[in-house]
């Protein structure tokens, strides 16, 4: 394992590329998804705008537009360190998991919608019939989804364990 004075700069700036590419290819705004590849690198999770426009090559304001967006989404918070007037950007202890339950109830609205869309076109009809099959889907993603994120807590505890051991 590599500590973190022997670092390679350089394979460490192409995993945030590549990273960050690999998030977008799922959604994530381009910009936003390079800062959150850039602050996963950082042993302290934490840079100001500044390190971050230096570090990715982009200007203050690209960095702005995605910090905001980050922050908006809740991956990442806003800090004022004290006596300093910079804000410094941090991501959120176990963002993974609080990410991933939003999108747990995020779940639960679609399926809402989509009843009110089985009900509107009749259930009988090709249209109901397609929406009633998305709706079964999510709520089968949906229920799957609360185990996991389960599973996960008692997973993460007995790593935490391990690597404190």
């Amino acid at each position: 394992m590599t500590s973190a004075t022997e670092r390679d700069t350089q394979a460490v700036s192409q995993f945030v590329e590549r990273f960050g590419g690999i998030l977008a290819d799922t959604g994530v705004p381009r910009m936003p998804a390079r800062i959150l590849a850039a602050l996963l690198t950082t042993d302290s999770g934490r840079l100001t705008a500044a390190e971050i426009a230096e570090l990715l090559q982009i200007s203050p304001a690209a960095v702005s537009g995605a910090v905001r967006y980050l922050t908006t989404v809740q991956i990442v918070s806003r800090e004022r360190e004290p006596g300093s007037r910079r804000d410094v950007f941090r991501m959120r202890d176990n963002v993974w998991y609080e990410t991933t339950f939003r999108k747990d109830q995020m779940l639960g609205m679609i399926d809402e919608v989509l009843g009110e869309g089985v009900s509107a076109l009749g259930s009988d009809s090709a249209a109901g019939a397609r929406l009633d099959e998305t709706r079964e889907f999510f709520r089968f993603v949906h229920g799957e989804l609360g185990t996991l994120l389960d599973r996960w807590r008692v997973h993460r505890e007995k790593w935490l364990d391990e690597r404190t051991s």
